[in-house]
């Protein structure tokens, strides 16, 4: 059933969806219960909600005085949702139920990483979004959104801009293949999201999400929301400027380049005092966990340095939680040092790695997809940052480099 074609819902009607699609399965009784609906509303709007195909009855459930009670869930026309995560060396895509139930999952590696042109990744977007979608097969009736998250700024002050170079340019065949909405969103608001949903973060109305690898990044929910500032890009921490030093000039996005693993490396191999040096920041911390002295010191420096980063978000935000992830942030072997260092500088606030790894960006651009298109059934004003329909020409150049 297309969006079009819905018509608008009852409260009742609306209440009862919202409830089926963030619980899962549930029974008729229960639905009742939690929203304090009367047995000929309940009937009213199962009705309702069934004619459309958005609730199905999936079996029953035994009740606690022997009666039997209908065990309902999302319909087919309720559809699915697909997120995506275009990194630097692959392309991931994940297809779930509004509810969250999983249907499929791709990923597709880019060949040329650094050197793929906008054309080329675009091609491997397009092509991962075709794989999910022939994978749910007839398991997914209507496909409601898509939401692609990219190592950007996005914004809709941005949009169009520059079309060489813009996020939106890497979707310009898949807007020519899905008749959907496509959400663009940065990939280190899609990985706080995935947190809030899905994560150490569930449930939490107010955290931070810090991304620590070869770049830095900063996810921020506020009242149960991405914030994204004025003009999309809150959040971006690497671009602050560093050092802070009576004898060294401030650089542009100094801190991501003394924070991000690259540095971390070339500083840890010009420093190297003993055997031969690691060749990459996962071999540093592998070399740490076996116990290796010179690596152990070299990941306590590190894992400092980013406990002061934290102390200065807690003090900018008072977030009550912060969650590390990233290549070299969600790693829990610097966890004890990153709140030891927080806690010597500021008050004290929870601070948890990661649980979701490398699928956490892909899971928050997912879950914002289905919270897009519930939005839109629901007839509710939805929180996207930038959305563009599809069968829209954006560019037809082989463009430069994306990375």
């Amino acid at each position: 059933m297309p969006l079009s074609s819905i018509p608008s819902l009852t409260e009742s009607s609306r209440q009862v969806l919202r409830v089926v699609a963030s619980s899962g399965p549930i029974t008729r009784p229960r639905l009742g219960a939690i929203l304090n609906l009367s047995k000929p509303t309940m009937t009213a709007v199962m009705n309702e909600l069934g004619a459309l195909g958005l609730v199905a009855p999936i079996g029953s459930q035994q009740g606690a005085m022997g009666r039997s009670a209908a065990v309902y869930a999302l319909g087919p026309a309720a559809g699915y949702v697909i997120g995506i995560d275009v990194g630097v060396a692959q392309v991931r895509a994940v297809a779930q139920g509004l509810d969250g139930s999983p249907l499929a999952a791709v990923e597709l590696k880019i060949g040329k990483q650094q050197r793929a042109t906008i054309e080329e990744i675009a091609s491997i977007v397009d092509e991962a979004a075709k794989a999910a979608i022939l994978a749910v097969g007839s398991r997914g009736q209507v496909l409601r959104s898509i939401a692609v998250a990219v190592p950007r700024i996005v914004s809709k002050s941005r949009l169009g801009q520059n079309k060489r170079r813009s996020p939106e340019a890497v979707l310009q065949r898949l807007r020519h293949s899905v008749d959907a909405p496509i959400l663009l969103e940065n990939n280190v608001n899609c990985a706080a999201f995935g947190e809030l949903h899905n994560g150490v973060a569930k449930g939490r109305d107010i955290f931070i999400f810090l991304q620590v690898g070869v770049r830095i990044g900063l996810g921020i929910v506020i009242g149960g929301k991405l914030f994204r500032g004025f003009n999309g890009a809150a959040g971006e921490a690497g671009r602050i400027p560093f050092p802070w030093s009576a004898n060294e000039v401030p650089e542009r996005e100094g801190i991501e380049h003394y924070l991000g693993s690259d540095a971390l490396m070339e500083r840890c191999i010009a420093g190297w005092s003993t055997n031969e040096p690691p060749a990459s920041a996962r071999e540093l911390f592998d070399r740490a966990e076996q116990g290796e002295k010179e690596a152990l010191v070299w990941v306590n420096k590190h894992a400092a340095d980013i406990g002061r980063m934290v102390a200065g978000c807690i003090g900018l935000f008072d977030p009550g939680l912060v969650v590390l992830g990233g290549g070299v942030g969600q790693n829990p072997f610097i966890l004890e040092e990153v709140r030891h260092v927080s806690r010597e500088l500021t008050w004290a606030t929870e601070i948890a790695s990661s649980t979701l790894g490398a699928n956490g960006t892909v899971i928050g651009a997912t879950r914002l997809a289905a919270h897009y298109a519930l939005a839109t059934i629901l007839g509710e004003t939805p929180d996207a940052t930038v959305v563009l329909s599809s069968n829209e020409a954006v560019g037809d150049e082989p463009q430069p480099s994306f990375g």
